[in-house]
């Protein structure tokens, strides 16, 4: 089946309401021409902001994280049920910096995936190795056991709703970018693990790779068979980076 790609920026901790301001002024008045999916995910802070800023635009807001409580003596957390409030659609999580930096583990991803799913949040889950795991032949093992555990929690139906985001820690960031042969493999490998348990969610299921996505590489990791779109990362911080990857997109 064709599955429409997904361009989704991650602004990460960057952004002012005078840097999104120029970046919206920019961006979404040329969007509606563009073919695929458009997704910012932006600090929560902002994200009111944002939801005017594309309101009557098909470029969907997301945040970048939430808690996996419903409320509560949480200070400083988020909720999914605040995040809707908000205008958001959409939530990232796992992203790696989660994991890495904060200690999300995978059952604390999975309980985080249960939580924004049962208020109607659509899921960009994140799955990747280390540059560790890659060399000591481990990542199938390592990502299909972060899928599994956000599988077993909401299903594959609900992660079908959403998308998946291949990101191998060691390319976020650094420049250095798996190449698409090396992407398509583990993307095909994330398919069929959900395959395993639901053939239709599988073809349904958008698969993005992150990892320094950038204009000059886009539309040779879109080309291949699995990848679905990009979850965009430091590219996504300039518009006009970010309109080129999604122009990169034909489908």
């Amino acid at each position: 089946m064709t599955r429409k790609i997904l361009a989704a920026a991650n602004w990460k901790m960057n952004g002012s309401r005078t840097a999104n301001r120029a970046w919206t002024d920019s961006f979404v008045p040329r969007s509606a021409e563009l073919a695929c999916n458009i997704l910012v995910c932006a600090p929560s802070v902002y994200l009111s902001d944002l939801d005017r800023a594309f309101e009557g635009t098909k470029v969907m807001l997301g945040a970048q994280d939430v808690n996996e409580h419903a409320n509560g003596a949480y200070t400083g957390e988020t909720a999914a049920a605040m995040l809707k409030d908000v205008g958001c659609e959409w939530v990232i999580i796992g992203h790696s910096e989660r994991r890495t930096l904060y200690g999300d583990s995978n059952e604390r991803v999975a309980a985080k995936c249960r939580a924004a799913h049962e208020q109607g949040l659509r899921v960009v889950l994140c799955v990747g190795e280390t540059l560790q795991e890659r060399e000591a032949g481990t990542t199938i093992d390592v990502v299909t056991e972060q899928l599994q555990a956000a599988l077993n929690a909401i299903g594959p139906q609900a992660l079908a709703a959403g998308a998946l985001a291949y990101e191998p820690v060691w390319a976020i960031g650094t420049g250095k970018t798996a190449t698409p042969a090396q992407a398509q493999e583990v993307h095909a490998a994330l398919r069929d693990a959900v395959r395993a348990v639901d053939p239709e969610s599988a073809d349904a299921l958008r698969i993005l790779y992150g990892g320094s996505v950038k204009p000059a590489n886009a539309a040779e990791l879109f080309a291949m068979p699995d990848i679905d779109g990009a979850l965009v990362g430091g590219a996504a911080l300039k518009a006009e980076d970010f309109y080129s990857i999604c122009a990169s997109a034909q489908v």
